[in-house]
């Protein structure tokens, strides 16, 4: 069964995979692995919001994983810490914040001016400052604060929320729709493929040098500028080359030193992105990026959060 249904996801046969999922999951109710399968189809399909609500569903069957890495275990201190009282523990899973909006979660100002800009990157990257409202950028702040959904661990020193551990909020279903909504030139019909954040340390490493499996890559920020003590850092390195096609997933997304080779060889130029609250990074998923180098200060609300989805299918391309 589990090889049927990625076999008709895959071939983009989205009825025929959910019903897949439906005939698991009637037989298995608590068959989580089904139901987070059930909501990438229906991201894909365009049913964004049926789709986290598959998300949650499952990250509700999953028991949170044990680590003991120190890291992990200072986060979650804090987090409780911060809740006073609200939160238990971090393994029982809490939501807090999130909610949709009744207006808009997208600043629907940037339309114009980015999409021009678009157009005219060569390679395809724009950034755009004030992006979410008021409104969006404060509920997302609070779920990200006070829910529980911080469940993978990462040796380098920060955690990941994912869909299937409840990263999946109505807010966020609202803030992936609105994205292909007001900027039609960027996604041009590419669905929904994935999404997660990161949240970091005050001063370890970020995420390693890679491209990603899609189209267009989202990249946005949303902890304060005060908590950043360097304006100049703290964001986002892209180099104007993208990964060749032949390349498969773990050499563009894990093999590091073949990405450093290959950039040095084509004579590859960086562009930095400093770290803004409330800027989004739009760019090709196939162009090699990396986190930055992080100065932020301690303290729980300051930890550097970013927020990424992806778009389509990598073979589509951003153009």
């Amino acid at each position: 069964m589990t090889a049927l249904w990625r076999s008709l996801t895959e071939m983009q046969r989205f009825a025929e995979a959910l019903a897949c999922f439906d005939k698991a999951l009637a037989a298995q109710p608590g068959y989580a692995e089904a139901m987070v399968n059930r909501g990438k189809a229906l991201c894909e399909s365009g049913g964004t919001g049926e789709g986290f609500a598959a998300f949650t569903a499952a990250a509700r069957m999953t028991p949170a994983p044990a680590d003991a890495r120190a890291h992990k275990l200072a986060h979650d201190a804090e987090q409780i810490a911060w809740a006073e009282g609200r939160i238990a523990d971090t393994a029982t899973l809490h939501f807090e914040g999130g909610e949709r909006l009744v207006g808009p979660a997208i600043n629907p100002a940037n339309a114009a001016a980015i999409a021009a800009a678009w157009r005219q990157a060569d390679p395809k990257l724009v950034v755009i400052d004030d992006l979410l409202t008021p409104e969006a950028l404060a509920g997302l702040r609070r779920f990200c604060l006070g829910s529980t959904v911080w469940r993978k661990v990462y040796r380098d020193g920060y955690l990941g929320a994912s869909p299937e551990s409840g990263f999946a909020c109505p807010l966020l279903a609202q803030i992936a729709d609105e994205f292909a909504a007001i900027f039609p030139d960027i996604f041009d019909g590419h669905p929904l493929r994935y999404l997660w954040a990161f949240k970091y340390d005050s001063s370890l490493k970020g995420t390693e040098i890679h491209a990603d499996e899609a189209a267009v890559n989202v990249n946005f920020w949303i902890t304060p500028d005060a908590a950043n003590t360097d304006p100049g850092s703290g964001g986002l390195v892209v180099w104007d080359r993208a990964a060749p096609l032949d390349w498969d997933f773990a050499r563009f997304n894990a093999d590091a030193p073949a990405m450093r080779q290959f950039l040095a060889e084509q004579g590859a130029r960086p562009v930095t992105v400093p770290y803004r609250a409330n800027r989004a990074v739009i760019f090709d998923s196939d162009l090699f990026h990396e986190t930055d180098a992080i100065h932020f200060r301690d303290g729980y609300e300051n930890r550097r959060i970013n927020v990424t989805l992806l778009y389509g299918r990598r073979e589509t391309g951003a153009d």
